[in-house]
C-alpha cells in the first residue's frame, strides 16, 4: 500500500532542497486547464506564487488539557507582544496571528523565515517555548490545513473512531484530544491504523505524549481492514465505527510548499495511479461505518482524480445509503472553495483521454449531467494555498443514512474477510506510475519497539492486590484492564492500562488484529526491598488521580514544589532550612520509602491543581517526572527559562 501522504525522497533527488527550482510545466499546464478560478488570471498567479513559497509555522495548543488556557495566556502575554512590530535586517516581520476558524483561539500561525527564528532573540525564545511545550504534549506543531478533517469529524467522548491511514499521527492525536475534551475518563476510543509497520511504531511516539488509555495502534492495509469482533461467541457482534477518518495516501501536491521534491516528481500519472487505491480505502471505510455515522475523506492533493472523482464513485456505488454533507456553516472564518464537478483526464503523455480509451477507468471521469445534480460535489471543500497562506487540501464529509438493524446485521455477515472493491475490472498499465510498490524486505523498527503479545492480568494477582492497597486506589477504578507485554504473562517490569473497550477488542481479536501499541504505563517495577516494589507512572495520572485515596498524597505549597524541581535529591533538612514547611516534612517522615505524590493547590482558582509523583527515600525526596516536564513546569509556573542542555536540578 502507498505511503501515507507523499512519496519518499527520490533516489535521484539528492540535491539540497534549496537547489530545487519550484517549477513544473506539466503541473502548471494541468491546473491551468482545470480552470480552478474561473479564468481569473490574477488569482491564478497568486495561487502559483504561494505554492512556490515556504510554508509558515503553525501550531495548536492541546485542547484536552485542563491547562490549555494557561498555555495560551503564556503565549499571548509573554511572547506575542515581543513578536509584534519586530524588524529584522530593516524589514518588518509579520506578527503571529491566530487561525480564526480553529475553536477557542488555540491555533496560531507564524509567517517567519527560518533565519529570523534562528537569529532574532525573541523569536528564538518562542521557538524554545514551542519545543518545550511540544515535548510535554501541550502543543502540537501541525500544518494548519491538517487540523481541518478532525474538527469536521465532530468526535465526542463516547464515540468509537477509526483512523484508517493514521501515520504520522498528528490528526490521530487531535482525535484523541477530542475524546478527552470534556472528561478525563472518556468511554470512547480511537483505533489508529497504518499499513507501514515502521511508521506505525514511529506514530506511537506522537501519541504517547497525550497519556491516554483510549487508543490502539494497529498495522493493516486499509483496503483490507478487518472486521472487529466484540464477542468471541456471537460472531455477528461486529464493531461499527461512529466516526472514521480516511486521510488517504495521495500524490501530495498540496504540500509543495513543505515537500519541495514534489516539484520535480509531479506527473500526470500520479493521480491516475492512486485513484483505485483511494477509492478502495474509502469504500472499506463506508462498510465499517455505523449507520448514522460520519466519515471524513481527505487528501493533501488538489487533483480531482484523487478527490471529487473518488467521492463520485462512492456516491455511485452506495446510492441513497450515503450523502455528501454541506459544511458551509461549520468552521466560520475558514476561507474555502467548492468542490469541482468538471475536470479533464490527462494521460502520462499530456494528452486528454476519454471514457472509451483503452486503459482508462470510467471512474476517473467527471459525473454525467444527471449525476451532477444528485451528487452535489460542490459540497466538497477545497483549500488553496493563497486563500489564507496555507498548504493545499481537500476534504469531503459523508454521512451514512440510518438503516434497519436487519440490514446492518446482514451486511456484517457478508464480508468478514473482505477483498477490496474493484473500481473497474480492467487491467491498467501503470508501469510508469509513481505509486509506491510493496517491497519484500526486512523492516527496521525503532529501538524501543515492543514486539510481544498483550496479556491481561487478573485483578486479584498478588502484585496488583498489593498496589491497590498500598496506593489506596478506589473500588470504583476499573481494575480489569491492566496488561503486560510479555510471553510469560507475568508482571516483571512494566504494567500498562487501557480502557475497557480497548481491552475487549484486544481479547476478542488476538488472531485477527496486528496490534502495535496501546495504553499508558501504569506501574513500573522499582526495587524489592521496600513495602511496595512498584511505582505509579506519571502517564496514568490524568485518569487515575481521581481514584487515589491514600495517605501517600502529601499536600505541599508552591515553594516546596519549586525545590523539588530545582534541587537534586533534596534532604528533609534542606526543606526545613529553605521554606520551614514543617507540616510537609512531618507528612513525608510518616511515609515508608517508595512512590508518593505531592499535591499543590494553585493560588489562582482558574488554574488546575498539580499532582506530581515523587520518590521518598530514607532522608530525601525526589520528583519522578521527565526532564522535559520539569523544564516545562518551571517555565509555566515559575517563569524560569531553561535551555535544552540544562539540568534544572543542578542549580
Amino acid at each position: 500500500m502507498a505511503r501515507k501522504k507523499h512519496y519518499k525522497r527520490s533516489p535521484r533527488s539528492n540535491t539540497n532542497w534549496t537547489d530545487i527550482v519550484r517549477k513544473n510545466d506539466k503541473w502548471e499546464t494541468y491546473y491551468k486547464k482545470l480552470n480552478l478560478f474561473n479564468g481569473d488570471k490574477s488569482e491564478w498567479e497568486s495561487f502559483k506564487q504561494y505554492c512556490q513559497k515556504d510554508l509558515p509555522l503553525t501550531f495548536r495548543i492541546t485542547g484536552s488539557r485542563k491547562h490549555a488556557n494557561e498555555i495560551l495566556d503564556i503565549f499571548k502575554d509573554k511572547h506575542l507582544p515581543t513578536l509584534t512590530n519586530v524588524e529584522f535586517e530593516s524589514e518588518k516581520i509579520k506578527a503571529p496571528v491566530q487561525l480564526p476558524w480553529y475553536p477557542d483561539h488555540l491555533a496560531w500561525q507564524l509567517d517567519v523565515p527560518k533565519k529570523v527564528i534562528r537569529k532574532n532573540e525573541q523569536f528564538a525564545k518562542t521557538q524554545r517555548f514551542l519545543v518545550l511545550e511540544t515535548a510535554s504534549g501541550n502543543i502540537s506543531r501541525q500544518e494548519a490545513v491538517s487540523m481541518i478533517p478532525p474538527l469536521l469529524l465532530k468526535v465526542k467522548s463516547h464515540h468509537s473512531v477509526l483512523d484508517m491511514c493514521a501515520a504520522p499521527g498528528s490528526k490521530t492525536a487531535q482525535l484523541i484530544e477530542s475524546l478527552h475534551k470534556d472528561t478525563d475518563e472518556p468511554t470512547g476510543f480511537i483505533i489508529a491504523n497504518d499499513s507501514d509497520m515502521r511508521r506505525s511504531y514511529m506514530m506511537v511516539h506522537q501519541l504517547k505524549r497525550i497519556n491516554s488509555p483510549n487508543y490502539l495502534v494497529v498495522n493493516h492495509d486499509a483496503q483490507y481492514f478487518p472486521r472487529i469482533q466484540l464477542d468471541k461467541v456471537n460472531k455477528k457482534n461486529i464493531l461499527k465505527f461512529d466516526r472514521i477518518l480516511c486521510d488517504v495516501p495521495c500524490s501530495g501536491d498540496g504540500t509543495m510548499r513543505k515537500n519541495v521534491n514534489i516539484w520535480n516528481d509531479w506527473t500526470y500519472q500520479n493521480g491516475l495511479g492512486l485513484h483505485a487505491l483511494q477509492y478502495n480505502i474509502l469504500n472499506r471505510g463506508l462498510q465499517l461505518l455505523q449507520s448514522g455515522g460520519r466519515l471524513v475523506y481527505s487528501t493533501c492533493s488538489l487533483n480531482p482524480i484523487e478527490n471529487e472523482a473518488v467521492i463520485a464513485q462512492a456516491l455511485r456505488k452506495w446510492g441513497g445509503d450515503i450523502k455528501l454533507v454541506s459544511c458551509s456553516n461549520e468552521l466560520p472564518g475558514l476561507i474555502r472553495s467548492n468542490g469541482l464537478s468538471q475536470w479533464n483526464v490527462i494521460d502520462r503523455n499530456g494528452e486528454e483521454k476519454n471514457r472509451n480509451d483503452e486503459n482508462s477507468l470510467s471512474s476517473w471521469f467527471p459525473p454525467s449531467e444527471d449525476e451532477k445534480q444528485k451528487f452535489n460535489l460542490s459540497r466538497c471543500i477545497r483549500v488553496y494555498p493563497h486563500q489564507q497562506n496555507t498548504g493545499g487540501f481537500f476534504i469531503a464529509v459523508i454521512e451514512k443514512k440510518e438503516q434497519s438493524i436487519e440490514k446492518v446485521d446482514n451486511e456484517d455477515v457478508k464480508d468478514v474477510s473482505p477483498s477490496p472493491e474493484k473500481v473497474e475490472i480492467k487491467k491498467i498499465d501503470n508501469t510508469n506510475s509513481e505509486t509506491p510498490k510493496p517491497k519484500n524486505e526486512k523492516v527496521s523498527l525503532p529501538l524501543d519497539a515492543i514486539n510481544e503479545p498483550f496479556v491481561f492480568i487478573d485483578p486479584n494477582h498478588e502484585v496488583l492486590q498489593s498496589c491497590w492497597k498500598f496506593y489506596g486506589i478506589s473500588e470504583y477504578y476499573d481494575k480489569t484492564t491492566c496488561l503486560v507485554r510479555s510471553h510469560t504473562g507475568e508482571p516483571t517490569r512494566t504494567i500498562f492500562k487501557v480502557c475497557p473497550r480497548i481491552r475487549d477488542i484486544i481479547q476478542c481479536n488476538e488472531e485477527k488484529l496486528k496490534v502495535i501499541y496501546s495504553g499508558v504505563k501504569f506501574l513500573v517495577y522499582q526495587r524489592s526491598d521496600i513495602e511496595c516494589a512498584w511505582r505509579i507512572h506519571s502517564e496514568v495520572l490524568p485518569s487515575l488521580k481521581h481514584h487515589l485515596c491514600s495517605e501517600r498524597i502529601i499536600s505541599g505549597d508552591m515553594d516546596t514544589l519549586k525545590i523539588l524541581f530545582t534541587e537534586p535529591f533534596p534532604t528533609l533538612e534542606f526543606f526545613l532550612d529553605a521554606n520551614n514547611d514543617a507540616k510537609f516534612i512531618e507528612a513525608v517522615k510518616g511515609l515508608s520509602s517508595g512512590c508518593a505524590f505531592v499535591k499543590v493547590s494553585r493560588e489562582d482558582n482558574t488554574k488546575e491543581d498539580l499532582i506530581v509523583p515523587v520518590w521518598v527515600g530514607v532522608n530525601s525526596i525526589n520528583v519522578m517526572i521527565s526532564k522535559e516536564s520539569v523544564h516545562e513546569l518551571l517555565y509555566r509556573i515559575y517563569d524560569i527559562e531553561t535551555k535544552a542542555t540544562d539540568n534544572p536540578k543542578a542549580r
